[in-house]
């Protein structure tokens, strides 16, 4: 292979992708459709195995290693899903797999990737401290290093994604795709305009992380933080996927993690999908950006769906808070019999669901005849909020809305 891939190098690598992964649906969402002002079909990577696109590029990086590569086996470096892709495939094919990951790495993940038979290092505070311990590794015990994204072959395999999203909707004139090392968008941005010359790519990162925005700007990159979209958390951009999206990629835009949130919870409410941070960000960017894909034929590749069940419960439950449908009330009362019960019979009376109270004597009031009260409340929406928090004012109660 060239160092750039060609069509030819992902139709080389698709059998055996079709054959090895699971054929994720593509499916149109008339509910977000509606929403985003555009016609979207989404594609549900979220349902391979390992949960995420990256089992394309692992089959296709290891489906062209000679026998003798094969013999040596392979180390990889990842955080998540390219560890656990190419930990699955390896031990499919009878390939010794070494894992490094960054110490940091959640026990789970480094549970699930020893589970799929990789001996798992763990080497490094940061990803690239991980992949330095991995490229030492590779040149002392020979093995062959399998990069997440900066390799043709990874590439030519992510791009699979958009052949399959072609056959589902052949009508599609627009791909709004995740960017993290660039491999996904490459590739799908190389598949898709050769089969579809006028499609247009779109990328999306998250804000604190906009590497592949700020270089095609021509600016200094400037990325780090903490953010929910780990997927993409990347500070460098491949020079193999940078090449492709420098040639074929429209335009790069970005969302914050607020609205990488609201997008998580509009997929489990909508179309009853669970997806990770970098999974939710093509939808986020459809939600943020409306007027630059209103009225086209969009695929959006929800790319991966590991996500720690606590971080969706608290997505979920803060979105919640946000659409106005759980609402805190600091409500001041007279420390008297019945007080508590009145509070209660208002909010019932008005169809609101009392969700917990805290009633507080001693700290946070000036006399010893009144109390507070600081009462979580459910309500339908946000107008519903507004007409129980009325009601309170109508009885007499002092409110704080928080």
């Amino acid at each position: 292979m060239t160092a750039l891939p060609s069509f030819a190098d992902v139709r080389a690598v698709h059998d055996a992708i079709r054959a090895a992964t699971v054929p994720t649906p593509c499916l149109h969402s008339r509910t977000l459709s509606e929403i985003c002002g555009a016609e979207i079909w989404l594609k549900f990577e979220n349902h391979q195995f390992i949960g995420a696109f990256k089992e394309r590029g692992a089959v296709a990086k290891l489906s062209k290693l000679t026998a003798a590569e094969r013999a040596a086996g392979v180390i990889a470096m990842s955080a998540g899903n390219h560890a656990q892709a190419v930990a699955y495939h390896a031990k499919r094919l009878g390939i010794r797999a070494v894992i490094v990951m960054p110490a940091f790495t959640p026990f789970s993940k480094v549970q699930r990737t020893r589970d799929h038979g990789a001996e798992v290092v763990l080497a490094g505070e940061t990803l690239a401290e991980a992949g330095a311990a991995a490229r030492t590794r590779a040149a002392a015990d020979g093995l062959i290093f399998v990069h997440p994204y900066d390799d043709p072959w990874i590439v030519a395999g992510q791009g699979t994604v958009a052949i399959e999203m072609l056959d589902a909707a052949p009508d599609l004139d627009t791909l709004v795709i995740p960017v993290g090392g660039g491999g996904l968008i490459a590739g799908a941005a190389l598949a898709g305009q050769s089969l579809k010359p006028d499609l247009q790519v779109f990328g999306v990162e998250v804000d604190s992380y906009a590497a592949c925005a700020q270089r095609l700007a021509g600016v200094d990159v400037n990325c780090g933080g903490a953010t929910i979209a780990e997927g993409i958390a990347v500070r460098d951009i491949g020079a193999v996927p940078f090449a492709i999206i420098e040639q074929r990629v429209a335009g790069v835009v970005t969302v914050s993690d607020a609205d990488i949130e609201r997008a998580i919870a509009l997929l489990v409410e909508v179309e009853k999908t669970v997806v990770e941070g970098a999974g939710a960000a093509g939808l986020a960017a459809l939600l943020v950006h409306p007027e630059r894909f209103r009225g086209r034929r969009v695929g959006v590749i929800l790319c991966g769906g590991n996500i720690d069940s606590r971080m969706l419960a608290s997505i979920l439950m803060r979105t919640m808070v946000r659409d106005g449908r759980i609402l805190r009330l600091d409500i001041a009362i007279a420390d008297r019999p019945g007080a508590l019960a009145d509070i209660a019979r208002i909010i019932a009376a008005e169809g609101g669901n009392i969700l917990e109270v805290q009633h507080e004597r001693l700290f946070a009031v000036d006399s010893a005849k009144a109390a507070a009260l600081e009462v979580t409340i459910e309500a339908m929406d946000r107008a519903h909020g507004d007409r129980l928090t009325a009601c309170l004012v109508a009885g007499g109660y002092g409110i704080i809305r928080r």
